[in-house]
């Protein structure tokens, strides 16, 4: 059954032509894990990694996390053999699909046909997709792409590094800062003028968060390239989870524990978000439709920002029970 609620703060890829990482990706410590048959795997491994994949869900213990699999592009010929094949011989281990490069909600709506038909004669669960959105056709149908099979789409990831090449983007880093991207500040008295960084995707990570709110699934953002820059894959989780992202992708095992440590709500924020709930409460109780806490005006807006956190926290607790 799907879960449009699923705990993702991070997600773990893991290529299917590698052996040893996808023996260790069940207790590597992400919420969500995928086994890559797309861009991580050559054209002469798609097939052994099709068959490594359908191995691991049925032999490997995924108690501890979600797993699903990222197929190959619809506009490849091994996509059908990566849905048929995974579905139909380890369907029932699996959470979910990962269809990549999304450009329409046609797509999408191919894709649960064919799941559709191979659940009903396996007498198999819904099975749940995700769309990775990395494409300037797929961020120009973000929103028909999130209303795309609401009872089967769970989330929308953001692909920096295939959308920076299909917007024909300067830049050849997968994620994180560009130094190209900035403005110039204004000369002052000395003619020095500072320079201002920008962030290059804002505009389609926010695009694509607005599309998953109005359509309840969870915006998830992709990869980080330079897994030795521990602050870089920091700054940008911080600021993925400003806009309103849920979760990151992980390349590297190191980076998973960077990824739950930002998407959890800091302790300090859940015992304010509690505070405010209990003051509201009380003011409920006296008949008030606001009160002021620690000089602070709290209203109906201030409710729904701070059950928001206080659930998402409640969560992050019971799966860690």
């Amino acid at each position: 059954m799907v879960n449009k609620h699923r705990l993702h703060r991070s997600e773990l890829a893991v290529p299917g032509s590698n052996l040893r990482m996808i023996e260790k990706a069940p207790n590597a410590g992400a919420d969500c894990v995928f086994i890559d048959l797309e861009d991580a795997v050559a054209p002469d491994d798609k097939a052994q990694a099709r068959k490594n994949a359908i191995e691991a869900l049925n032999v490997l213990d995924w108690s501890n996390t979600s797993v699903s699999v990222r197929i190959n592009g619809l506009d490849t010929h091994y996509c059908y053999h990566d849905i048929i094949d995974i579905v139909e011989q380890a369907g029932d281990k699996l959470d979910g699909i990962l269809v990549p490069k999304v450009g329409k909600a046609a797509e999408l709506e191919f894709v649960a046909l064919l799941l559709s038909q191979i659940e009903a004669a396996r007498g198999l669960q819904t099975i749940a997709m995700s769309a990775l959105v990395e494409t300037a056709m797929g961020m120009a149908n973000v929103e028909a792409i999130a209303q795309a099979c609401p009872d089967r789409l769970e989330a929308l990831h953001f692909g920096v590094a295939d959308y920076a090449a299909s917007t024909q983007a300067r830049t050849t880093s997968m994620g994180g800062a560009n130094p190209a991207y900035t403005l110039l500040a204004h000369p002052n008295e000395q003619g020095h003028r500072e320079v201002h960084w920008g962030d290059q995707w804002h505009f389609a990570m926010s695009r694509l968060v607005v599309a998953c709110r109005a359509y309840g699934l969870r915006p998830i953002d992709g990869p980080f390239g330079d897994i030795q820059d521990k602050e870089g894959y920091l700054s940008v989780a911080d600021s993925d989870a400003a806009l309103g992202f849920e979760g990151k992708w992980a390349i590297h095992p190191s980076q998973i524990p960077l990824a739950n440590e930002i998407f959890t709500p800091p302790a300090d924020d859940v015992e304010t978000a509690r505070k405010i709930l209990d003051a509201m409460k009380q003011a409920a109780a006296e008949g008030k439709g606001a009160v002021s806490l620690d000089g602070k005006m709290i209203d109906a807006a201030s409710i729904r920002q701070a059950q928001v956190l206080v659930d998402k926290a409640d969560q992050i607790s019971a799966n860690a029970a």
